[in-house]
């Protein structure tokens, strides 16, 4: 599957993209790996997160969606979350500020009595040709919301995590190839990876499991609000697969991370990348 060029304005909206990202709407099953447990999941509207929350709630999970400003989308994942039987809590606001991922899982916490997968996945990034083009308050915000809500996240759920838990962070084939017209998100991309294998250590003695994902090109609203219509257009086609993966192939990886299945992985990132490699 191929697209369009195409634009959109920032954060963008999944429902207008051409084509619509496939997120496992109508071929995801799920088997009850995560049944009776409790996520948050961080840019949950659209893209990663709706195929994660979709694939969490089929897997028996209850799903709190954080997400910015797209209203229209996270409804609509709050639907595919209510029609697989499981609850669907919405939380709009953006996580640039430590008192906003507090209430996040403040929320979580009050809806479900606990929390036993976060995935923090919400993330900007805007394209620049050149280091003079970076507005300093656009690096300063890339790094709050990709890097440091992952860390107030995290600090806040863990007391509220029992062992068997799951902290998921989505990296990005970035962190080890950064394009540099994407330089401030490819460091916070490393950042997330490195911050989970050391979460993974910190938190091992707690039972908590952590990891990352590091997807390659993957269609999402972030695509077409932040590149220019031409790199939408050739958009994955240098990958080896020769295309741009779908949202729905990642909700697996995510899947084993947070189940049993996944009892004995901490500290991993796992490439989901199209055949681009990571070192």
């Amino acid at each position: 599957m191929s697209q369009p060029a195409q634009q959109q304005e920032v954060p963008g909206t999944q429902s207008a993209m051409t084509p619509v990202p496939d997120c496992g709407e109508d071929s995801y099953r799920g088997t009850g790996k995560l049944k009776g447990r409790a996520a948050v999941i961080t840019g949950g509207d659209s893209g990663i997160g709706r195929a994660v929350a979709i694939a969490f709630a089929r897997e028996g999970a209850d799903v709190l969606i954080s997400y910015l400003s797209e209203d229209e989308d996270a409804r609509d994942t709050a639907r595919l979350v209510e029609e697989a039987g499981q609850r669907a809590v919405l939380v709009s606001g953006d996580l640039d500020t430590a008192e906003q991922c507090r209430k996040v899982i403040d929320t979580a916490v009050r809806e479900f009595g606990k929390i036993d997968i976060l995935v923090s996945n919400a993330a900007y990034q805007m394209t620049r040709t050149s280091l003079e083009e970076i507005p300093d308050d656009e690096w300063e915000y890339t790094f709050k919301v990709n890097i440091s809500a992952m860390f107030y996240l995290a600090k806040a759920a863990v007391p509220h995590m029992a062992p068997g838990s799951s902290i998921i962070g989505s990296s990005s084939v970035n962190s080890d190839m950064p394009s540099p017209a994407l330089a401030p998100y490819a460091a916070t991309k490393a950042a997330i990876a490195n911050f989970s294998a050391s979460l993974a250590q910190l938190l091992g003695e707690k039972g908590i499991r952590v990891n990352s994902v590091a997807p390659g090109p993957i269609w999402t609203p972030l695509i077409p609000s932040t590149m220019p219509p031409e790199k939408v257009e050739s958009f994955g086609k240098d990958t080896p697969l020769g295309r741009a993966g779908q949202p729905a192939e990642l909700a697996p990886v995510y899947v084993l991370l947070a189940s049993d299945d996944g009892s004995y992985i901490s500290g991993a990132r796992v490439a989901v990348t199209g055949g681009r490699p990571i070192l």
